[in-house]
């Protein structure tokens, strides 16, 4: 039983819920969290949603906009399977790291642990997501929602005008490299219409200077020093060593097309996304819970 914070009336009587508890309640959990323990929160907004609607959560990593690829139906048939037969059970809530900050919790939970969850996600989370350092550098809260909203139309329109055998391969292999395209001590530079025009240039140049290598072998001159020089020069031109695999493909790929291109920046940056939570996953959650937390 919880009881108000004004008034000393309780708020709820039993494990049934509707909206109005639900409201009152989280009311009350947010003053707490706001007056009492002096946190930062983003808005919240907190939605209630079924276990299919949680099933379907887990194959799209818990985002609520998200592109099409086989491997999140994949995913779903897997978590389902499970579930039906009783081998796992679901999260209490998933909470996304945006602004508003975004709680789905399950229908399923009684009065009490809605408030639990609640409290947990709404505002422990959020507060979390709003102040964490890595969280703070490494993701944005207020644009991720609309990225991955323009994420999903491009890439769907990438898959009616390429077809989607073609696009599908491309996000293969994107998805292979996902884990090791992570910018983990440096941000990448800002980039520019100059700075595209120019690796544009040095690309055709690449391709015309490809065609005739075959006369270049011709030349039985010892060039050892200038080749290493030479090779030595490319790499600081191209910044080797790279951390970042996808981003060193999408910036100096000569074969890429420019849609291509596109598909590998936005795998490489929902990739990055996630990385503050990998690193944060311990301190995030704070003790056991049975949570997963979408960040």
């Amino acid at each position: 039983m919880a009881k108000a914070a004004k008034g000393g009336g309780l708020l709820f009587d039993g494990s049934d819920w509707d909206f109005d508890t639900l409201w009152r309640s989280y009311d009350v959990i947010e003053d707490i969290a706001r007056n009492d323990l002096g946190l930062d929160l983003y808005p919240n907004q907190i939605e209630i949603i079924s276990s299919e609607q949680m099933l379907d959560a887990y194959s799209s990593v818990g985002m609520p906009l998200m592109y099409h690829h086989w491997s999140f139906g994949k995913q779903f048939i897997f978590h389902e399977r499970q579930y039906r037969k009783g081998m796992r059970g679901l999260a209490y809530e998933i909470v996304i790291n945006s602004s508003p900050c975004v709680s789905y919790c399950m229908e399923d939970n009684s009065m009490p642990l809605q408030a639990l969850v609640i409290a947990h996600a709404a505002c422990g989370h959020n507060h979390f997501f709003k102040n964490n350092h890595l969280f703070r550098q490494w993701t944005d809260a207020e644009g991720i929602l609309d990225y991955l909203d323009y994420a999903r139309g491009y890439i769907q329109s990438c898959e009616e005008r390429h077809g989607p055998a073609e696009v599908e391969e491309l996000l293969d292999a994107a998805h292979a490299l996902m884990p090791v395209s992570i910018f983990r001590h440096r941000r990448p530079p800002t980039p520019s219409m100059r700075a595209e025009k120019e690796r544009e240039r040095k690309r055709s140049e690449e391709a015309e200077r490809a065609v005739y290598y075959l006369w270049s072998t011709l030349d039985q001159g010892d060039k050892s020093k200038d080749r290493t020089e030479e090779a030595e020069e490319h790499k600081s031109r191209m910044h080797l060593p790279e951390e970042n695999i996808l981003y060193f493909i999408e910036s100096y790929s000569p074969a890429l097309k420019p849609w291509e291109r596109e598909i590998l920046r936005i795998v490489r940056n929902i990739g990055q996304y996630f990385y503050p939570q990998q690193q944060t996953k311990i301190m995030n959650e704070a003790a056991p819970v049975s949570c997963i937390t979408i960040s």
